[in-house]
């Protein structure tokens, strides 16, 4: 964290450097008094639907425009946003602007656009950057639950049946209060699919770095213990950040230890799991099913084999949109300003070495 960060203010000026709603401006200045919201609407592309902050892409400013923007950008202490979405605007910004101290990214994953910025240590060390990394915990988990009972009721089987207009001998579907599901990455959106999985009955274990213990979870597992874990698993959660340290950590190794008919949802980061790795698992029928709402590459290519695959949920990387994401920002935002302004531990802040 900059030594900023660390500093008492008695105020605070913020630039609305992505689309912000005029209501949810006022809110931060309500929440923060000390805070003051400078933002130009007409110099931000409108939104397209809910927490859209690059915003539409046909918008288009004059070189006036742009000019106005970059002097608002450059006059704050704060960035709500990275400015228009992009890295190399960031960068610029950052070295235009040496008041600058705090910049909060509105996405979760806002470290991979910290990295992107290619920013010198010198300016990593004066501003602190902070993400909405929790705040997305709670749709997330829910799609976690949804792909995991779709697996355990094979709701592949149950679509194909009724297509055919079969009527088959009835089977057994498993039940979610028998199996164990393992969580790799007990973060914030970790930590709300166990408070989840829990309250359903499920046994639930999760890696750990810290060896903290979290609600919800019975057992914590070491990563480097991932593997003997998966091989004890009915279900595995990826809710990981993408890192150097995390690509491909779900690889062909692991998913051969996993138990047979393993269930995999994945609400982290695409990066995390080797996905021709998944197809063979997938193929070979060690993963009855995976519900997937991150990809390693986004858009999902159209060659790719997972979007026929039958025992795999393609889901847009959509799941933890909500019209309500916009107004948990701002609150967050908000509260990081306090933290802020008096000297307090920011949250989500992003680790300038693994940039996440």
């Amino acid at each position: 964290m900059s030594e900023h960060s660390t500093q008492n203010s008695t105020s605070l000026r913020v630039v609305a450097a992505v689309p912000l709603r005029e209501d949810l401006c006022r809110l931060i200045e309500q929440l923060e008094p000390r805070v003051e919201v400078v933002r130009d609407h007409d110099l931000l592309p409108p939104m397209r639907g809910p927490a859209d902050w690059s915003g539409d892409p046909s918008f288009h400013r004059s070189a006036d425009a742009q000019a106005r923007f970059e002097r608002m950008i450059d006059s704050a202490d704060a960035l709500f946003g990275i400015p228009d979405v992009d890295p190399s605007a960031l960068a610029r910004t950052v070295a235009a602007n040496p008041r600058l101290r705090w910049v909060m990214t509105t996405a979760a994953g806002g470290g991979a656009q910290v990295r992107a910025a290619a920013l010198p240590a010198e300016a990593l060390e004066r501003v602190v950057f902070t993400t909405s990394a929790g705040v997305h915990g709670g749709p997330l988990a829910e799609f976690a639950v949804f792909g995991v009972l779709a697996g355990a009721k094979d709701l592949p089987r149950l679509q194909r049946d009724q297509r055919a207009g079969v009527w088959p001998e009835r089977w057994e579907m498993r039940q979610l209060d028998e199996l164990t599901v393992l969580i790799v990455g007990l973060g914030g959106i970790g930590s709300a699919c166990a408070q989840r999985f829990h309250a359903l009955g499920a046994r639930v274990w999760g890696t750990t770095r810290s060896g903290q213990s979290v609600d919800g979870v019975d057992r914590l597992v070491p990563l480097e213990d991932l593997e003997a874990a998966v091989a004890q698993a009915d279900a595995v959660v990826v809710t990981l950040p993408g890192t150097a340290q995390t690509h491909h950590l779900i690889d062909e190794r692991i998913l051969a230890a996993a138990r047979p008919g393993v269930i995999l949802a994945s609400v982290g980061r695409g990066t995390v799991i080797d996905e021709r790795a998944l197809l063979r698992a997938l193929d070979d029928g060690i993963v009855s099913f995976a519900a997937l709402d991150v990809f390693e590459v986004e858009p999902l290519p159209q060659e790719s084999a997972l979007w026929s695959h039958p025992r795999v949920l393609v889901s847009p990387h959509t799941a933890a949109l909500s019209s309500r994401e916009e107004e948990r920002i701002a609150r967050r935002f908000a509260a990081d300003a306090t933290r802020l302004l008096d000297g307090a531990p920011m949250r989500a802040v992003v680790d300038t070495v693994e940039f996440y």
